[in-house]
Formats: structure tokens, sequence, C-alpha cells
């Protein structure tokens, strides 16, 4: 075999596929003629590998990378009781996420070497660089494979962070408000949902077990959400409990610093976490930062036209999506979270249709206390006119009593007038009559049978119907002899004539 531009996993497995071994393959060659593929593991399964999403966890929805996200790194270590040991005070911003460091000579010359395997190789001296020239520029748009240009020169690693991987777009995360005083820190499990939350307790007391078992310490599950692909993400914080009988939460970035361990965080996977990070907001210098330093390999003019674009810049923020794989990934979130905002909309629905049934009850009983309330006050209003009749009996009528009863003549007298308010109520109470006796005399003209009785009537019918077929029978075979009566005298008229005549 003569070339192969396969990647290659290990040493010592034989590739019996033909010339070329595939694109990110795991398969090497048994020491070939000639061989652009190195006997190292590059890592990449597939057409964009397995590569890693480095620095843009953000928490919730989109921080399944690797541990480089926002919240790493950005804490002041300064340790509790609980852990029994210091940690040293970061003063770094994170790792490549926050930090855009000057260019290095060994980035200029990492710069050289893929300008070279792009435009001029010199590995065999003859029109075939041409040909490998192309073959290093699909790769460097693909984002993976290694680019051979000069024999005394290593390879260039073609990722997908270079500036000439095409499978690039921005898109938007939202950032996580959350104080470091909250102490919140994400556990993402390879476990389902309802497995986390029937084994709940189960998980604490292990998480409590892995953080010293010091009773002073108190782990507490902030919340319980799933994830795509049978993962679920779990918000815990730590109290922690002085002698005094204080308490306070421990810090996030100090609480993710002890996970970060590496003996912790062996104990953590044992578990099935795949994956920790501290919820903390970002300071305005580290958004400012971020902002103005474009990702690796992305272009700096789409990274300010995603700034331009961006629908809420208080709230979101752009992330750079690599590769397929990336886009699925949030594609997967995305479909996560509409079903999550569905069934919360489902279950708003049902707690309205409920208040709904709620509300017309209620109404309901307002009417009814208030048709109790006024029989009440006519009679507390009787009550007191009996009393102060009582009260009252044997005194003369008081001035104010008379002008009271002059007031209520008056009032009698307009009603009593015949074309004022007595005569229209009088009008009014006779078309109620009215209409009250015309949908009596409607409901009157309705009938009713009994089933029995209208049985026998059917019967009954039935009997005249078949009687009258039959007599309707006999009268057609009477028609018929009629006629022919009539066809044989209208024949035997002619031959008594002949015999006459």
């Amino acid at each position: 075999m003569a070339f192969n531009f396969g990647a290659t996993a290990g040493a010592g497995a034989a590739n019996p596929t033909g010339a070329f071994g595939g694109f990110g393959t795991a398969t090497t060659t048994a020491a070939p003629a000639f061989s652009f593929s190195a006997p190292t593991n590059t890592g990449t399964s597939g057409l964009f590998g397995a590569t890693q999403n480095k620095g843009f966890g953000f928490g919730t929805s989109f921080g399944t990378g690797t541990g480089t996200g926002l919240g790493s790194g950005l804490g002041t270590g300064l340790g509790f009781g609980g852990f029994g040991t210091q940690q040293q005070q970061q003063t770094t911003l994170g790792s490549g996420l926050f930090n855009q460091p000057a260019q290095t000579p060994a980035q200029s010359n990492q710069l050289i070497n893929t300008a070279s395997a792009l435009s001029a190789p010199t590995l065999l001296g003859d029109e075939r660089d041409a040909i490998l020239a192309k073959w290093n520029q699909l790769q460097a748009f693909w984002g993976t494979g290694k680019g051979y240009f000069n024999n005394n020169i290593a390879p260039v690693e073609f990722t997908q962070e270079n500036p000439f991987c095409r499978f690039k777009a921005v898109g938007y995360s939202l950032m996580p408000n959350n104080k470091d005083e909250d102490g919140l820190v994400v556990l993402v499990f390879n476990r389902k949902e309802a497995d986390i939350r029937s084994q709940q307790q189960q998980l604490v007391e292990s998480l409590h077990k892995i953080l010293g078992g010091n009773q002073t310490l108190t782990v507490n599950v902030e919340g319980v959400k799933t994830m795509p692909d049978d993962q679920t993400e779990v918000i815990i914080y730590v109290v922690e409990r002085s002698p005094n009988g204080t308490s306070r939460r421990v810090p996030a970035t100090t609480l993710y610093a002890h996970f970060e361990q590496a003996n912790i965080k062996s104990s953590l996977q044992q578990l099935g976490v795949s994956l920790s990070m501290a919820r903390t907001e970002l300071s305005p210098a580290q958004v400012k930062q971020l902002l103005q330093n474009p990702p690796a390999g992305v272009d700096p003019i789409i990274w300010e036209q995603a700034k331009v674009d961006n629908p809420d810049p208080d709230k979101l923020i752009p992330v750079p999506m690599v590769g397929f794989k990336e886009l699925l990934r949030r594609l997967k979130v995305q479909d996560q979270m509409t079903k999550q905002h569905q069934t919360r909309l489902d279950i708003i629905s049902e707690d309205i249709s409920e208040l709904q049934k709620n509300q017309t009850t209620t109404m309901a009983k307002i009417a009814q206390y208030k048709r109790k309330l006024m029989a009440l006050s006519h009679r507390t209003l009787q009550v007191l006119i009996k009393q102060e009749i009582q009260r009252k009996s044997g005194y003369a009528i008081q001035a104010d009593e008379e002008q009271l009863r002059v007031q209520l003549d008056t009032i009698q007298c307009e009603l009593n007038a015949p074309t004022q308010f007595k005569g229209r109520l009088n009008e009014l109470m006779s078309q109620i009559r009215m209409q009250n006796h015309f949908g009596a005399v409607r409901a009157e003209e309705r009938y009713y049978i009994d089933a029995d009785l209208l049985r026998e009537i059917k019967q009954h019918l039935k009997q005249q119907q078949e009687g009258l077929s039959h007599l309707i029978s006999i009268i057609k075979d009477d028609l018929e002899d009629i006629k022919l009566i009539e066809h044989g005298l209208n024949e035997s008229i002619p031959i008594r004539g002949g015999v006459f005549s």
C-alpha cells in the first residue's frame, strides 16, 4: 500500500481495507512504504471526532464541556472548615476562555506551518505536492486530520478550532445570574431523572460522605432537571454550620475546587457524575474581555456581527458552535427545553381550569350569601320595627316622626299616580302575566302517550293496513274479471250478426 491518510489509533493493527484508511478511523498500517498517518492516538472518531468543547459550559443548558466552563477557575479558593484544606487563591481567569495571550514563537511557527501545508507543501517535490495541498485544504475545512508538508517537520494537526474549518456557527447562551455566595454547583449524572429522584436521599448521603462526612456540613438539592441522552442535571449547595449556631453557604468556587480534586473527582465518577461546574455569574470585566477576544478559529468579523445581532446583550452571550455534534447537542437541549415549557404550560392550563371552576363555585356562593343577607336584613328590619313600635307605644308623635310621615305620604302619592311609577309597574306586571300565560299554554299543548297504549295503537293501525291491502287486491281481481267479460262480449256480437244475415 502506497499511501494512507487516515488517523491511527495505535500501533500494531493492520489496515487491510485499501489505499485510504478512511477519515478519522481508528486503524493503522503495518509499516507501509510511505504513510501520512501518525502512530499516535488522535482522539478522533467519525467526521468531527471526539473533540472537546472548551470554555463554554454555561451551567444549565449548554454546560456539557470538559470542565473548563465559566465557573471554573474564577473562585477565590478560600476554603471552609469542613474540608480541612486551604486552597490557593487563583489569580487567573480561566484557561483560554478569558485569557487571549500574545502570540508566542511556537504559535507563529504553527501559523507558518499551516500556511505551508495548505498552499505549498514540499514533501514529494513533484506535481503530487499540489494534490497533497488540496487534500490538506480539505482536511482543514473538515477540521480533522493531519497536514503533511515537509519531511523534516512534524505534520500540522487540524482541529475544529483552526480558522479554516467551515463547520462553525455562532449561537447565544443565557448567562448565569447566581452569585458565588449562593454556592450552587451543577452535577451532571449519566442517569435518568426518575432514577435520580427515586434515590435522591441516597445521593445526598453519598455526597456527604464524599465531603468527609463532617457533621457541620449539610448537602441540599436545589433542583433536578432532565437533559438529553438520558442525562440529569442536579444543582446542589452545601451549608456549613459554625459552633456558635450560625450557618452559611459554602461558596460555589470553593465547592467546585474541592470536587475537582483527583480523589474526589474519581468518587464522583463512581456515582455517575460526568461533569461538574460552578454556577456563578460573570463580572462585567469578564464579559467585556470575552466579547473583545474572538474564540480560537472564529473569524473576528463573524464574531463582531454576532455581538451586533445579540437579541439581549444583558442576558445572552455569543458562543461558538463548532461541528455538527455541537449543533446536534444544542438542538437536543432546545427540544428538551421546549418539552419542559410545554409541560409547564399544560400545568398552568390545568391550574387555570381549576381556578375557573373555583371562581364559578365562589360566585354562586356569593350570590347565595347575598340572598341570605337580604332576607336577614328584612327580618332584622321587621324586628326593629316591632321593637320601635313597642317602645314608642303611648307617646305622642314627635316632630321628626311627623316629617318622616309627610315624606312617606309624598312618596306613596307619587307611586299611586296613574302616569307615574305605579302605572308603569302595573303595565310591566301585566306583560309578565301574559308571558307566563302563553308559556303555560304552550306547555299544556304537549301530549304524552303511554307506551302500552302506543303499542296497541300501532298494532291496530297495522291490522287496518293489512285489511286495506287485502281489499285492494280483491278489487284488482274483480277489475280483471270485468275486463275479461267485456272482451268476451265484444267478440261474440260480430259472430251473431253473421249468423242472422
